[in-house]
Parts: C-alpha cells; structure tokens; sequence
C-alpha cells in the first residue's frame, strides 16, 4: 500500500471501495467483476482492496452488508408522527428509496437484486439477505402493533400484515427492475393505500 493509501482513513477508504464497487458492478455485473474492475474506478492504488479485504467474496459480502445499511440507517421519521405516517414514510423508503450523491436509487436497487438473484446458491448473502427481510418486515410490524394500541389501526394481525407489506414492496421492485415496468413502484404504492393501509383505520361506525 502506498503512503498516499495508508494516510485515507479507514471509514473514508471502505467508502471509496464501496462506491467504486458500485460502478464496477453496474459496468461489469456480478459474474464477470473482477478485484482488477474495482480498483480501476479508484483513485487509489488497488492494493488498498487487497489490504482491507481478503479476495473478492469477502468485498463483495461487505458491499451487501454496505448496501443494506444505507437503507436501513436512512429512514427519517419524525419522533411525533402517528402511527400511518411512519407506516407510509417506511414504505415510501422501500420502494423509492433515499436520494444518492451517486447513482439513484434503482441504479444500487440494480446492483442489489443481481446479488440477491446469486443469494440461493450462497449462504452467507442468503444470511444477509434474510436478516435484511426480517429487519424491514419487523419494523413494519412494530409500527402496525404501535398503531393498534394507540387505537389509530383496527386489530389485524401484524405479523401477517407486516409480511403481506413487505412482499408487496419487493414484488413491485423486482417487476421494475426484472421486466422494466418502470410504473410499477406506484402502482403498488396506490394499491396498498386502497387496499391495506385504509383497512387499517378504525370503524367509523
């Protein structure tokens, strides 16, 4: 490693490598990457990779784990808000996702679903992949059950609810990113305020 290297700090260098791991996947995809493809999207010497990671599946578990992170550190709800606003404000996050300096959202959803098409045949993605759904279903849940008990949702089932939502959010950024149906984040996004989220609200009666 060069001096140059060994004077970036380390969080400052895990976020280049990350970034450029980033465009190096968007160029190349997962089967084809190379270690040699990253460091060409660098400005720093290749073997600052070689010095933080040990080979190309080690970088590769620590993108998804990067990945994950930016989603899940990255909802941004107002301590006061009721129950429904939180409920839209994280799903709203899943399917539209934060804004990025570099490369949208669907641009990393891209890079994200080609790693999650190749977690069937790995278990450490698939370990990470499964903590990701059960963290997302989970917080779902924990704002439905709030809800109920603050009387702003009717009794349903949580954990079946929180479930139903969260299928319905990666269904609707797979047939997006998969067949091209760019409406599709929307049209499950009207769906499930006609069809789920007004279900949700106390009888009037």
């Amino acid at each position: 490693m060069s001096e140059s290297d060994a004077r970036v700090e380390s969080g400052d260098t895990r976020e280049q490598i990350m970034e450029a791991t980033f465009r190096a996947l968007s160029e190349h995809g997962y089967k084809d990457l190379r270690v040699r493809d990253i460091g060409e999207e660098m400005d720093l010497s290749r073997q600052v990779i070689h010095y933080h990671f040990d080979g190309k599946y080690d970088l590769l578990s620590s993108f998804l784990e990067y990945v994950i992170d930016q989603y899940e550190g990255s909802v941004d709800v107002d301590g006061e808000a009721d129950p429904r606003a939180e409920l839209d404000a994280r799903i709203d996050q899943c399917l539209f996702g934060p804004e990025f300096e570099e490369f949208t959202h669907w641009d990393r959803m891209q890079v994200y679903h080609e790693l999650y098409a190749h977690a069937r045949n790995d278990e450490r993605h698939r370990e990470l992949f499964d903590a990701h759904y059960d963290r997302i279903r989970g917080s779902i849940v924990t704002v439905i059950e709030e809800g109920i008990e603050r009387g702003a949702f009717r009794e349903v089932d949580a954990e079946l609810m929180g479930q139903l939502l969260t299928d319905v959010i990666h269904a609707a950024r797979e047939r997006r990113i998969a067949l091209g149906h760019e409406d599709a984040p929307e049209e499950a996004r009207r769906a499930v305020d006609a069809f789920v989220l007004d279900s949700l609200l106390p009888s009037r009666s």
